[in-house]
């Protein structure tokens, strides 16, 4: 069994036995490439009351490589209008890329987004949005993203 599957595996029984952290919800892992949980800012922010959801896609170095991880856009979600997500769904957070660290977990991803979309205080698209989104790869790994102190 690959160290991909058995991690994942160890991730998806902590997620199910143990349950999620408030505003997380595991909405589909059918298998070991792609999941889908959802999630929601708790207490008062520009978010609150929205609703979004996350795809993982893991591949064969998974926890060695990042999963690509997006916002899903489509009829039933959208991204959230934030200075680090673009309008397809692509996040830039540098955990996601450069500062990946094979001890960090999908729940922990999703809990770091949620804290950045918690302490966001203007809800705008960052400013090549338009641009980025006509050239983007479909996979979000694909960019090379260059990171700001601000950035999560």
């Amino acid at each position: 069994m690959a160290v991909s599957t058995r991690r994942l595996q160890k991730e998806l029984t902590e997620i199910t036995t143990a349950g999620t952290p408030c505003g997380i919800t595991l909405l589909k892992a059918d298998d070991f490439q792609t999941w889908f949980l959802t999630l929601e800012v708790l207490g008062e922010s520009l978010y609150q009351g929205e609703v979004f959801a996350l795809m993982f896609r893991f591949d064969s170095q998974y926890p060695i490589s990042s999963p690509a991880v997006q916002f899903v856009n489509d009829e039933t979600y959208q991204p959230p209008i934030h200075p680090h997500v673009y309008s397809n769904g692509h996040i830039c957070a540098s955990i996601l890329g450069s500062e990946w660290s094979p001890v960090l977990s999908v729940i922990a991803v999703c809990i770091t987004l949620q804290s950045m979309l918690a302490s966001c205080k203007d809800k705008t698209r960052p400013p090549d949005n338009d641009r980025y989104v006509a050239h983007a790869p479909d996979n979000p790994k694909k960019t090379r993203f260059v990171y700001h102190d601000d950035e999560v």
